[in-house]
């Protein structure tokens, strides 16, 4: 056998060792219905109760970031009153799901397809159990931070954008920053100087991201604020809520 032959049949031989997994292998669908209270307001939303195998599920979990926003947002409910909101990241659910109690319009939004299943089972779930003369419009939409297609859709559709922009412990992937940046800035120029600001439930797990955030907020020209006394320990890290607005 010459050596063209062995190497073909070395090759066919790796390539019978490569096993391709249907990508149900990685998705956790077991969702349990969860009550959670923050301060008077109890909520019930379908989640997991552990992550998925595919690190893009994380969407699929309540974050501890998550619990930090909410117990500031129900302590804080003046800030939503009679608001429009987009929640970037919104996973489950869980912190546009309360400010649907609050607001005028809710818009929860996730990238990846299989969050935004349970993200609508959620709120189709909080719909059959609200007054059906409860004024107030909450909807799911996919949106990839950077994708300008995407946040212009959403835009044209919500003319005149948002009064406030969510984020809870969304800031995982470095390579994310920079478009999640992207968007915001793009959302708070929508609206101009002082009608917008984003809220961020950041929760630090690493020094490297703590300065990324800070660079990125720079570089997109946002001011950043820390919001006095809501630095704390959530999940065993430190988690702070941070106000940022255009400069």
């Amino acid at each position: 056998m010459g050596n063209d032959e062995e190497k073909e049949k070395e090759i066919e031989g790796e390539e019978e060792e490569i096993v391709c997994l249907d990508e149900s292998f990685f998705i956790n669908d077991d969702y349990q219905l969860t009550r959670f209270t923050f301060g008077s307001h109890v909520l019930q939303l379908y989640c997991l109760q552990s992550a998925s195998t595919d690190f893009d599920l994380t969407g699929q979990l309540v974050w501890p970031g998550a619990m930090l926003m909410n117990d500031y947002l129900s302590k804080n409910a003046e800030l939503l009153q009679g608001c429009s909101v987009i929640e970037l990241g919104s996973g489950v659910g869980i912190t546009g799901i309360l400010c649907s109690k609050f607001c005028r319009k809710v818009v929860l939004t996730d990238h990846n397809d299989e969050v935004l299943k349970i993200l609508k089972k959620n709120i189709d779930f909080h719909d059959s159990l609200r007054s059906p003369d409860s004024p107030v419009e909450l909807e799911a939409a996919k949106l990839e931070w950077g994708h300008k297609c995407q946040l212009g859709e959403i835009l044209q559709k919500h003319n005149g954008g948002f009064d406030l922009i969510l984020g809870a412990d969304i800031c995982f992937q470095q390579s994310s920053i920079p478009p999640l940046f992207d968007t915001v800035e793009q959302l708070l120029r929508t609206r101009g100087h002082g009608n917008c600001k984003f809220i961020l439930a950041y929760v630090s797990r690493a020094k490297l991201m703590d300065s990324l955030i800070v660079e990125e907020a720079n570089r997109h020209k946002l001011r950043m604020s820390e919001v006095s006394e809501t630095r704390c320990v959530v999940g065993n890290l430190e988690g702070v809520i941070f106000e940022i607005t255009l400069q």
